[in-house]
């Protein structure tokens, strides 16, 4: 009895044409999707890729030190809001925090994760299949957060900066929104057209805004050891206000939460590892040179930022009254240039305000590569973002609306942002901790588990008292995250349709098969096989049938084709196609987490190498079609059939190239 056809073809014959190209694509959209590759197992945003150059690790430091060395142009003001007089000893637990839980988490981060990838990549790893996708999904928004509100704050607070400079133009006053979005703007508008010698910016911005800094903390605490009387009128009001110092130690605990932007920059440290020099014995599975200098950089940044911190904590709260902290106040939002101003004048003050707009301008610019490092790296390869998601300048098209949304939402408002500036960065850097305490435990190092748990364990409280105390961060990242799981479930089913394998490879034996019976008999034909028991009557039955009911003649060889699922929640993979000799059956076997888009990959794949079409032949799948999709969808299995049909179908249009499909 013959089967019903599905799709219908013919054999390729020499001198053929393929059908015509698609027309090429406008300008515009070349200019969009410049740089976009479709055949990239991870597509690459920057940094994403190996890059054409690297550099020491102490160049690379500063490319993560504008984001994290800039928040000192607005952190010591801050924490004075945050925890008033106490803000020294509340610094003070924040640097501990710093260098006895976060430095040693990235420090394995960098050890395990060396492929710019981070902690999020370790926790996907750690928690495979659906789960490990709806982790990342979670993480990706807190990032997004992270790196948003980074872009929106750092803006408005070189605006604020800017607006408070004697020399600013008047108009300036009352126009803060309007010069933030000019940054947000002017910082797309660099990437749109090509984000090149940043690390030499960088250096150059981190070197000129330290030294300032350091001019300003070393001025201001001369100051104090002349006057020494500003610490006993700071001791007295501290004392008069929280009593003895155990009190005041507990409070600083319960304000320290208030102060975790100061924790920022350690995700995007280990990020850019691809940057960093190696050396000429590092092999890609095990880096050794480039992890120490991820090591360095991750070390070095951390303790010069823990001198300033302090150092700029304790000047601020002696020198400058607590009432001009608040909202409104000339040190709100800009302590330390509040000092440059008054102790070294007019002059150095609007150098330090330059400086200072400039490196919070480029910590943006910080954020926004660490974006278009993270998103094309995880959402285009799980199908869960549309493939020019791969491209850089339509995500800076999309980032720039959202910064542009964040910033007329808040106002430009530094102190509103804060509290989600700060819940992005305490919850990855919460999840590197228990990623590194899952690691531990895995690999049975007991000690370092145990340490990695009390870690994460003070992370996890520091993350939940932020949310509690301001819970707006936790919202705007709840919106992130469903912006994300809803495209990443359009997007799903969307491309469901498509192609997914990165690369096919057949070996020796699964080449030898194809390519006899492409050259003895002129034809390829392929028998759809589930795995069941593997025996010798599973085969003799299966090809039985199939002669049978599919009207194959007895003479035509026939080859079996098997798919052994591994993780459906994979959306692009290498596939390698096996040749087996299982009972005298000829076998093709490949291991894929999606059934019917690997047999069509493969099948397209013969015809290439062959220049044969094959054809291929299934039985029904029993069951509820309804069911049988939300199965595929899930599982990647499902109705098989006409799946795998609809997706030679959009795959090859001309229907003298598609391999045919036949059930019975």
């Amino acid at each position: 009895m013959s089967s019903p056809t599905v799709g219908a073809g013919s054999p390729l014959v020499p001198g053929q044409p393929w059908p015509d190209a698609p027309p090429p694509p406008s300008r515009l959209r070349r200019w969009l999707t410049d740089g976009l590759q479709d055949t990239a197992g991870r597509h690459p945003g920057p940094g994403a890729s190996k890059p054409e150059k690297t550099h020491s690790w102490w160049r690379v430091m500063c490319l993560t030190g504008v984001d994290y060395f800039s928040t000192l142009g607005y952190q010591p003001a801050i924490a004075a809001l945050a925890a008033g007089l106490l803000s020294p000893i509340a610094t003070i637990v924040l640097v501990l925090v710093t260098l006895l839980g976060a430095l040693p988490v990235y420090r394995r981060v960098a050890r395990e994760s060396f492929k710019g990838e981070g902690s999020i990549a370790m926790l996907e790893r750690l928690l495979p299949w659906w789960g490990g996708k709806l982790v990342v999904l979670v993480l990706l928004g807190f990032a997004a957060t992270d790196f948003m509100i980074t872009i929106t704050l750092s803006a408005a607070d070189a605006s604020a900066h800017a607006i408070e400079n004697p020399f600013a133009p008047s108009w300036f006053e009352g126009n803060e929104v309007l010069l933030t979005l000019v940054l947000v703007l002017a910082l797309a508008v660099v990437f749109l057209r090509g984000f090149k010698e940043a690390i030499n910016i960088a250096v150059v911005l981190v070197a000129a805004f330290l030294l300032l800094n350091a001019v300003v903390i070393v001025v201001s605490l001369v100051h104090v050891a002349e006057n020494t009387v500003v610490i006993g009128n700071w001791w007295t009001a501290l004392t008069a206000q929280h009593g003895n110092p155990l009190v005041m130690v507990g409070i600083a605990l319960i304000a320290f939460p208030k102060l975790a932007l100061g924790l920022s920059g350690f995700e995007t440290g280990v990020a850019v590892m691809p940057q960093i020099d190696g050396a000429p014995g590092d092999t890609p599975q095990k880096p050794v040179a480039r992890i120490r200098g991820a090591k360095r950089l991750l070390t070095t940044a951390a303790i010069t930022m823990s001198a300033f911190l302090i150092t700029s904590s304790i000047v601020t709260t002696l020198l400058i009254p607590q009432k001009d902290f608040e909202s409104g106040g000339p040190a709100n939002g800009r302590a330390l240039a509040y000092l440059a101003h008054q102790f070294l004048g007019d002059g150095f003050g609007t150098a330090y305000d330059i400086a200072t707009i400039a490196i919070l301008w480029f910590a943006g610019a910080s954020a926004l590569a660490g974006l278009l490092n993270l998103v094309p790296r995880y959402l285009p390869r799980y199908g869960m973002a549309p493939h020019w998601a791969a491209a850089v300048r339509p995500l800076v098209l999309v980032f720039a609306a959202i910064a542009v949304v964040i910033t007329l939402v808040f106002q430009a408002d530094v102190d509103a942002q804060a509290g989600a500036y700060a819940t992005g960065v305490l919850v990855l850097i919460t999840s590197a901790s228990v990623a590194v305490t899952l690691s531990a435990a895995r690999k049975k190092q007991r000690a370092a588990a145990i340490g990695f748990g009390a870690i994460a364990v003070v992370f996890l409280y520091t993350t939940v008292a932020n949310i509690i105390e301001r819970p707006d961060g936790v919202r705007i990242a709840g919106l992130f995250i469903l912006g994300i799981i809803v495209v990443s479930i359009v997007s799903r089913v969307h491309r469901s349709f498509q192609l997914r394998a990165t690369s096919v490879t057949l070996d020796a034996m699964a080449l030898d098969f194809v390519l006899s019976d492409a050259d003895e008999y002129d034809s390829i034909r392929i028998i759809a096989n589930e795995p069941d028991d593997g025996s010798a009557e599973e085969y003799r039955q299966k090809i039985s049938e199939e002669r049978r009911d599919s009207g194959i003649p007895m003479r035509s060889p026939v080859i079996f084709l098997e798919v052994y699922p591994s993780d459906s929640s994979d959306f692009e993979e290498d596939l390698l196609v096996r040749g087996e000799a299982v009972h005298g059956y000829r076998v093709l076997r490949v291991t894929s987490g999606n059934i019917p888009n690997t047999i069509a990959t493969v099948l397209l794949e013969i015809r290439d190498l062959t220049g044969v079409v094959p054809g291929i032949y299934f039985e029904w799948t029993e069951g509820s079609p309804i069911s049988n999709m939300f199965k595929y969808l899930v599982t990647g299995t499902g109705e098989v059939a006409p799946v795998t049909r609809e997706v030679l179908r959009r795959a090859e249009h001309d229907r003298r190239h598609r391999p045919e499909v036949h059930v019975s």
